[in-house]
């Protein structure tokens, strides 16, 4: 399990890395887009399609960092009425959902990548298959931060926020 939970801290640091420099370009773009149509009068024609698919590929990854510290919606305030084994039973089915979610999500988003690679983005000679891939790719770093909070939930971690775990009762 600690290797699981090792392997678990890198890809959840890798996808936060990663989807910190996607926001990052989708901001400089945007800024550019809106330099070139309003004060030069020549808007971009490629801009504003990588920033789009640069705010898609920032947030499937920002998901699994948001899962992680534990920052998405959550029954918390139900696990802590309910007595310890039995909160620990919901967080523990609340996540498996999510896991069956991002496994049918990355499976159809694979089938969607698939059947869009000979598109092309607008404005770009580019496959959209590669804005497409943020479904799948972004579905197995979530995957693997869940599942890893589902094990910290069985050793007694209820949620691990800003690199602090808090035991449960």
């Amino acid at each position: 399990m600690r290797a699981f939970l090792r392997f678990e801290d890198i890809t959840t640091g890798l996808a936060l890395r990663l989807s910190v420099s996607f926001l990052v370009i989708a901001a400089s773009l945007a800024l550019y887009q809106v330099v070139t149509r309003f004060v030069f009068g020549s808007p971009s024609t490629w801009s504003e399609v990588i920033t789009r698919s640069a705010m898609i590929w920032s947030v499937f990854l920002g998901v699994a960092v948001a899962f992680r510290h534990g920052a998405m919606i959550s029954v918390e305030i139900i696990q802590q009425i309910l007595p310890p084994r039995l909160g620990l039973g919901l967080f523990l089915v609340a996540n498996a959902l999510s896991v069956i979610f991002f496994s049918i999500l990355f499976w159809q988003g694979w089938a969607m990548t698939e059947r869009v690679a000979n598109q092309k983005l607008a404005a770009l000679d580019i496959s959209i298959a590669w804005a497409y891939a943020a479904l799948p790719v972004g579905s197995v770093f979530i995957i693997v931060s869940v599942l890893a909070c589902m094990i910290r939930g069985a050793q007694g971690d209820w949620t691990s926020r800003h690199g602090k775990t808090e035991v449960a009762e």
